[in-house]
């Protein structure tokens, strides 16, 4: 094998036009099957050599023909965690679509990082699925390039941050949710509302959390900082949080908590404190989980439409993977609603 070229200046230039893997090969110093092994996710690469190959598919935007890329009946979905009854929704809906195309579902986790690692990337590139929906997560560049010299698309399904004009993704109105949510405790006739939201660095917690200032400035009253609280998406923090907010001087008569399961911990919450709910303390969840109707009492909730938006998600990646099937648009919110039951009433007297 000749030894690697350093990267030339003129990369750049020849980048706008098209690039064959014979040209690749000869700027790399290597043969055209050691490109062909890198795009093919082989193993059998050396580091520095797939390196610098993926360096220059990247510096020359090379886009792998379909026809070149035999891709495997699967989906492959990625969270950033893999836990409760919310990824079950979003499985779901993936699934139904998939087995209706007869493809499988492939799922990965990334343990909490909004982006998945480098090893999770080469990976997808070995298994060329017919597409890759990252949910609450994203890609960083390198990523992004490495899918897109394979030719396999991907959605991003809630994004966690803006993903770009660039990237497909599919997510739900949670400004409107957060509005609804917090104009139903107004018209019960509340007056300090708190709120606990999701981690501040996700798009959609701090969606949740401006629609909720929204509708109290919109109701001529006040926003309280004190009131509002930052966690993460599972029950330990509406314990934690609603204990925080219930035991002050002050305490809020109701919270608009940032998802279901917050909810519930706020519930046990006012359980510790000898507080009833609805009769003490107004409780809104979001999402609308299947268990936010078998609690006690059954929970007042936003309606996220999980199972529809992955659909949407699973049928927006396969046609981005079609050349025969354009698809319409790439940026796509569906629509919150809120579901009222019997967590919810008029403040105590």
């Amino acid at each position: 094998m000749k030894p690697a070229k350093p990267v030339k200046a003129e990369t750049t230039q020849r980048s706008m036009r098209a690039a064959t893997l014979a040209e690749i090969a000869r700027e790399a110093g290597v043969s055209a099957p050691t490109v062909s092994k890198v795009l093919n996710g082989r193993a059998d690469v050396a580091p520095a050599t797939r390196t610098r190959v993926e360096e220059l598919l990247r510096a020359y935007g090379y886009h792998r023909r379909r026809s070149e890329a035999a891709r495997s009946p699967l989906i492959d979905l990625v969270f950033h965690e893999l836990e409760s009854a919310w990824a079950m929704e979003v499985i779901r809906g993936v699934e139904k679509v998939a087995r209706d195309e007869g493809l499988s579902v492939v799922l990965s986790e990334s343990a909490g990082r909004l982006t998945p690692g480098r090893t999770w990337a080469d990976q997808v590139a070995a298994r060329r699925p017919h597409g890759v929906i990252l949910v609450l997560s994203d890609l960083d560049d390198s990523q992004r390039a490495l899918l897109t010299s394979r030719s396999i698309p991907f959605v991003v399904l809630d994004p966690a941050g803006d993903p770009g004009a660039d990237v497909p993704s599919i997510g739900a109105t949670n400004w409107q949710g957060g509005v609804a949510a917090t104009r139903h405790l107004v018209e019960l006739g509340h007056v300090r509302i708190g709120a606990i939201s999701g981690p501040s660095r996700m798009m959609c917690s701090r969606a949740r959390v401006d629609g909720y200032r929204a509708a109290l400035e919109t109701a001529g009253l006040p926003v309280d900082p004190e009131l509002i609280k930052a966690g993460n998406f599972h029950h330990e923090a509406g314990h934690r949080l609603g204990l925080e907010l219930l035991r002050g001087p002050d305490r809020p008569t109701a919270v608009f908590t940032g998802n279901d399961l917050q909810a519930l911990g706020l519930y046990e919450a006012a359980r510790e404190l000898g507080l009833r709910i609805p009769e003490d303390l107004s409780v809104v969840g979001f999402d609308d989980l299947p268990v936010a109707r078998w609690v006690g009492p059954p929970l007042t909730t936003v309606r996220q439409p999980l199972m529809e938006m992955a659909e949407a998600a699973a049928r927006l990646v396969l046609d981005l993977g079609r050349a025969d099937r354009a698809p319409g648009a790439t940026r796509v919110e569906l629509a919150t609603s809120l579901v009222v039951r019997s967590s919810t009433g008029a403040p105590p007297a």
